[in-house]
């Protein structure tokens, strides 16, 4: 008996949100989307953010994904973009939470390794491992999206292995796991 599961990837942004959907059948990967949502246009960043939760939404809605993988932020020197994308990122969680679909976030060089084999590989160096094990006929013009897939796909090598990430499967998981950050 063949088991399939649906994972959709986030590589949240307030710029641009990529993502990538993708089939697995026992061990078989297939790419169903690959696109991503562009916010530059808007100059409001709660309509960036409201953006981002209708088309997670959507996305759940629409392909019905068993998890969901997202690209947890990095750690850089601009705190006012690590706070627009952790917003963006949080909303993106909440969205699949809402849903009841469970998060599983990984650090950016992880994502990086489970497709590489090196941590610090480039984005050009990751689409193009994934345009070679998931056969995709063209890589996007921007890489927001591979990006996405990317967490989806290093979602799929790493089920089943003893640390995963940081994985909600609902709201009270989330908090339970996160009560020491909150602020009361």
């Amino acid at each position: 008996m063949s088991k399939e599961r649906i994972i959709l990837g986030i590589d949240p942004g307030t710029t641009i949100m990529g993502f990538g959907v993708i089939k697995v059948v026992n061990k078989k990967m297939e790419c169903l989307q690959l696109n991503e949502l562009q916010l530059k246009k808007y100059t409001d960043p709660y309509i960036k953010l409201k953006l981002i939760f209708e088309r997670t939404i959507e996305l759940i809605d629409t392909f019905n994904p068993d998890e969901i993988a997202i690209e947890a932020p990095f750690f850089g020197k601009n705190v006012q973009s690590m706070l627009k994308l952790g917003r963006a990122q949080g909303v993106a969680m909440a969205a699949g939470l809402s849903r009841e679909v469970p998060v599983t976030e990984y650090l950016p060089k992880k994502i990086k390794m489970a497709i590489t084999g090196n941590g610090n590989a480039s984005k050009e160096q990751v689409a193009k491992m994934l345009q070679n094990v998931l056969k995709l006929k063209t890589l996007p013009k921007n890489l927001d999206s591979t990006d996405g897939l990317a967490a989806a796909v290093c979602h799929f090598y790493n089920t089943g292995r003893i640390e995963v990430g940081k994985s909600y499967s609902g709201w009270d998981a989330f908090v339970k796991q996160n009560e020491k950050r909150i602020v009361k």
